[in-house]
């Protein structure tokens, strides 16, 4: 079972790498600023996992890691889409 489920996550790298590799520059924040939802849903979902009483300290640990990773990756997605719009907002003539 642990070499299939390192198996999918090699591959799983490997495909992530070249659909990302294939994006122009110009789609890069938007695309990045959609995958905001997606870290959202990781942070819920480790909430959950852990409120629900996950076995063992590695278990917990690796938990407020993905946490705070996912945190990290949903403030930061928001701050550069601010920014990124910012950019489009009209600037004062005076």
């Amino acid at each position: 079972m642990l070499v299939q489920n390192l198996a999918i996550l090699v591959l799983a790298g490997f495909v992530g790498f070249a659909v990302i590799s294939k994006v122009p520059n110009t789609l890069h924040t938007p695309l990045m600023s959609g995958t905001n939802a997606i870290h959202g849903i990781v942070v819920l979902g480790g909430f959950i996992v852990l409120g629900l009483g996950a076995e063992g300290v590695l278990n917990k640990i690796l938990l407020v890691v993905a946490i705070a990773f996912g945190t990290i990756n949903v403030v930061g997605g928001f701050l550069v889409t601010d920014r990124m719009l910012g950019m489009f907002k009209d600037r004062d003539k005076s």
